[in-house]
This record gives C-alpha cells, structure tokens and sequence, in this order.
C-alpha cells in the first residue's frame, strides 16, 4: 500500500470520528492540538489504525505519534497489509 492509499485512509477515520473537513486534513495535522480529541478519542483512533491496517501500534509508539504524516510513515513500516 502506498503512503498516498495510506494517508487517504487515515484522512477518512479522522474526517469520520473527529468531524474535521476532509479538505483540512493534511500531513502536518497534529493529532493533539489541531483536533480537539481527548485521551480516550485517541486511544479509540489508535485501535482502528490497528484495524484499518493490522498494524500493532504500542503505546509508547502511540505517545510519540503527533502528526498524520508521522501515522503514514509508521503503518507505512509497519502494516502487514502492504
């Protein structure tokens, strides 16, 4: 899967569960202070990137995952749907 399939996914879950324009998304949005999302509005994000993607995403990766474009280039390496 290319990071263009990839991003395009990601933008539809965040367009989806955090109701931001999907024209709006873009690489640099950062998951913590560009939407207005809670600890457990991430947590739930992070498990459907799990889903999405069969990617195991760990917590400790989870915390350091600011950015959409960071999320690309992590399941992007890590998926097991490539």
């Amino acid at each position: 899967m290319s990071k263009d399939e990839i991003f395009n996914k990601i933008a539809d879950i965040i367009a989806d569960r955090f109701e931001v324009k999907r024209d709006k998304i873009t690489l640099d949005l950062n998951f913590k202070t560009d939407l207005d999302a809670d600890s457990i509005d991430f947590v739930e994000f992070i498990l459907e990137l799990e889903d999405t993607f069969g990617a195991e995403i760990s917590d400790d990766v989870a915390e350091k995952l600011n950015t959409v474009g960071e999320a690309v280039d992590y399941i992007a390496a890590n998926s097991d749907k490539k």
